[in-house]
């Protein structure tokens, strides 16, 4: 048996929070490999793993491919990390299907759930086992997900708005509002604002995910609206944007801001007391644990969901991630 991946976590500023994982490990004894992958573990040979970025684009990005990079420096695994550039769901499913043949295990960030899931039905058909990791696919065939609940980070995100905004209008931003990622995590963040009487969610601001167009979508919206008094970003790229326009506009501390990531500018702002929070949800670790459930499942072991977490963030603990 080749020998299993391990990992050293540090939980700075971690908060876990509860995550629904499913009922039963499982196990590749109930699940009927590829005859081409079967021999290959049985051989001993170095696993082939593709891990699917829903867009290889955008800033969060590189910290997953940082966990995959890590992975395949082990000598028991090739690690891949794949994806179109841009949310195109037809160019993420055609990259699949070239590499298909070449796959001993795939990890899936899916553009959408609605498209992708009838391709992971397929790959899970042909033998190939997949999991699905950062945004789930819970209606597909994946085995297990591995990531954090996104439902849940989003009441973590809209509890700590609510505390400390205590009252006043809030926007919601987002790179891709009808994406599942986004729709969880703003079910969870209108969930917890919901129990604060003195706040109104005024609306959702869908930015795009082009920097210039994110930056200009938060300016007219606030342009328009000038009695918003919080912005609640539900990823990583609208929560520098919005803290770039509160800083050049003067309104720190005046318009607060809680969001996602720990993307350079948003420790920065942070630091400077222009973001107030922001969660992190460990993606490097998501990217290394795609790869490292998939070898675990190969080589005979259950595995199960797995969730990477709730880090939260404020002026009075980034220093920890700044060192």
């Amino acid at each position: 048996m080749k020998q299993l991946l391990s990992i050293s976590i540090l939980a700075t500023g971690l908060a876990l929070a509860p995550f629904a994982a499913q009922a039963d490990p499982v196990s590749v004894e109930d699940f009927e490999l590829a005859p081409r992958i079967a021999e290959r573990v049985s051989s001993d040979e170095a696993l082939n793993i593709f891990v699917s970025y829903h867009d290889v684009s955008n800033e969060f990005a590189p910290f997953v491919r940082a966990g995959v990079e890590r992975a395949d420096e082990d000598g028991a695994v090739t690690a891949r990390f794949i994806g179109p550039v841009g949310a195109d769901a037809d160019a993420q499913i055609s990259e699949i299907e070239t590499l298909i043949d070449q796959m001993d295990g795939l990890a899936i960030s899916s553009v959408s759930t609605d498209a992708l899931a009838p391709l992971i039905n397929r790959v899970v058909e042909a033998g190939i086992p997949v999991i699905s990791y950062n945004t789930d696919n819970p209606d597909s065939d994946r085995l297990v997900f591995a990531g954090q609940d996104l439902v849940q980070s989003g009441r973590e995100a809209g509890k700590l708005m609510g505390e400390i905004l205590g009252e006043g209008r809030v926007m919601i931003t987002t790179l891709d509002a009808a994406a599942q990622w986004s729709l969880d995590r703003e079910s969870g963040a209108r969930e917890a604002l919901e129990a604060f009487d003195g706040i109104e969610v005024v609306r959702t601001l869908n930015t795009g995910t082009d920097p210039q167009e994110t930056f200009a979508a938060i300016e007219n919206a606030m342009l328009a609206d000038p009695n918003i008094t919080g912005i609640l970003s539900l990823e990583c790229c609208s929560t520098p944007a919005a803290g770039e326009w509160v800083e050049r506009n003067n309104r720190a501390g005046d318009v607060k801001i809680v969001g996602f990531d720990l993307l350079d500018q948003t420790v920065e702002l942070v630091s400077d007391g222009v973001i107030q929070a922001t969660i992190d949800q460990a993606p490097e670790r998501q990217g290394y644990e795609a790869v490292n459930l998939l070898v675990k499942f190969l080589n005979g072991e259950a595995i199960d969901d797995l969730d990477t977490g709730v880090g939260i963030y404020t002026p009075d603990n980034i220093a920890e991630v700044m060192q």
